[in-house]
């Protein structure tokens, strides 16, 4: 057997009543969609209340430099879930449609997987978009291979996204009230069927009309990307699915609360379609956007009250962040785009979903466990979703296989603001929706590389001291610059940038 690593026994030593009680605590991690830095009223939001993230905050640590490792959703959720960063592994490095195969290979160390092999049930819940199924995913049967087989015991979950077909839930592999003689036939590269578009049929659009692109096939007034036929009874309802998900979120906590558990939590809000329910919409001073922040911080205080009930709060580490920086007018005509609040989804961030600036990928993170996380708390510590593996590895006391996490590094000692020799992490490589745009951080320093797509070429920026990017400081710091340049050239040469 492999010695404990060092951080794990400073975990140890950080937190001896746990170590000497051998309890294993609930891991809850909400992830939540296209949140921007600046949406919550905990950093700083004054149109839209988010009072039970608010408190979340006040009663754990809020993170102010906290990072998703890609700036949209699929490489953000494989590189959270398998601690490799993304554009490591085509499969799961692009946004994928509704029919693309699991992007994440069948026994792949993962959270869920290591956490289950130390005794967690383990529940996916809400939007998946890693794919599905060997191939092209046929959803008129058993559709696997999916999270069962990288480690979830129990899955409800939105295939890819809302905007996409097939708009379906999908539990445990079955698709949630399958008519066989509906069988569902879903397209990315015809139309399929003879329901009406939204492109042929703009005045069959009840809800919202695209502003861009997802003009395809019309469900529930909304057209999507992507053509899609049959499945009628069992495709859902925009206004609801914010009350599915967390319904069986909290089904979940019930059943598993003899624990230990991991619930992976992924909202849909606030990704577009924004449709909040009716007891949510008008809110907010944001529009739908703002509406959808607020039903979100309500499915949040209705996790929370579920761990409440069953007396679990002290017991279970949460940890809520947002898959990628924010976005205003997403590809529908929903206000978002001329929004006249005076909100600024990433706050004074540059730049916005999608993006290599702070303001496509540096996202609120909020970490909560009495009585180890200290209450009131604001970590100025570099961490990335990435680290997810490496850190659940240090809380069960587990080291990591090699080969396994390879770009994960153990944060845990920031989540407990202990005070390590150094930095839990001193660089990180973030991804744009492109997998071949990368930027690098080091430090205070960040180099996005020319791409041969910028205009601008090379940026160098100092973030401590301009943490808007606004002073190009490329032709000042050569050095600087070489070296970045240099380091991120390693640690795309090497195929794993932790520490072994």
């Amino acid at each position: 057997m492999r010695p404990l690593s060092a951080l794990a026994v400073l975990f140890s030593v950080a937190v001896p009543s746990f170590a000497a009680e051998k309890k294993l605590p609930n891991v809850v991690v909400i992830l939540a969609d296209d949140v921007g830095y600046g949406d919550l009223g905990c950093y700083g939001a004054t149109k839209i209340k988010t009072p039970n993230l608010d408190a979340l905050a006040k009663a754990g640590m809020r993170f102010t430099d906290a990072h998703s490792p890609a700036a949209v959703c699929t490489p953000t959720r494989y590189a959270l879930l398998t601690g490799q960063y993304a554009w490591r592994h085509p499969p799961g490095s692009r946004i994928l449609s509704g029919l693309a195969p699991l992007s994440i290979k069948p026994g792949t160390i993962t959270v869920p997987s290591l956490l289950k092999e130390n005794g967690y049930a383990t529940a996916a819940v809400g939007k998946w978009h890693l794919g599905l199924g060997e191939k092209e995913t046929d959803y008129n049967g058993e559709i696997k291979p999916g999270p069962r087989e990288v480690g979830f015991d129990y899955s409800f979950i939105i295939p890819a996204t809302g905007d996409r077909t097939p708009c379906v839930y999908v539990e445990n592999g079955k698709v949630v009230n399958y008519d066989p003689k509906d069988p569902i036939t879903v397209s990315y590269t015809k139309k399929v069927g003879t329901e009406p578009t939204g492109k042929e049929n703009p005045d069959l659009l009840t809800v919202q009309k695209p502003s861009h692109g997802h003009d395809m096939t019309i469900v529930n007034g909304i057209s999507r990307i992507g053509w899609m036929t049959g499945g009628r009874a069992a495709r859902w309802k925009d206004e609801d699915i914010a009350d599915d998900i967390t319904k069986r979120a909290v089904s979940f906590i019930e059943r598993s609360k003899g624990g230990p558990f991991f619930l992976y939590f992924a909202t849909h809000d606030i990704h577009v379609p924004r449709v909040p329910h009716p007891r949510f919409k008008g809110t907010s001073e944001h529009g739908l956007r703002g509406d959808c922040v607020q039903q979100l911080d309500g499915c949040v205080g209705e996790v929370l009250a579920a761990l409440d009930k069953h007396k679990l709060t002290d017991d279970t580490l949460v940890i809520f962040t947002s898959d990628n920086g924010g976005v205003m007018d997403d590809g529908y005509q929903d206000g978002s785009g001329d929004d006249k609040s005076g909100h600024v989804c990433n706050g004074s961030l540059r730049g916005f979903k999608g993006g290599l600036y702070e303001g496509g990928h540096r996202i609120p993170f909020i970490a909560r466990w009495p009585g180890h996380v200290p209450a009131g708390r604001t970590s100025n510590e570099l961490i990335c979703h990435v680290d997810l593996l490496h850190t659940v590895a240090a809380l069960v006391q587990k080291p990591l296989a090699e080969g396994a996490g390879p770009d994960s590094f153990d944060v845990f000692p920031a989540l407990v603001a202990e005070r390590p020799a150094k930095p839990c992490r001193e660089s990180l490589v973030h991804q744009s929706g492109n997998p071949n745009a990368l930027a690098l951080r080091k430090g205070d320093w960040k180099l996005i590389p020319n791409d041969g797509k910028k205009k601008v070429g090379l940026e160098l920026f100092n973030l401590k001291d301009d943490p808007t990017e606004k002073m190009n400081l490329a032709a000042k710091n050569p050095e600087k610059m070489r070296e970045l340049a240099e380091l991120l050239a390693e640690v795309q040469k090497n195929p794993a940038s932790r520490p072994r």
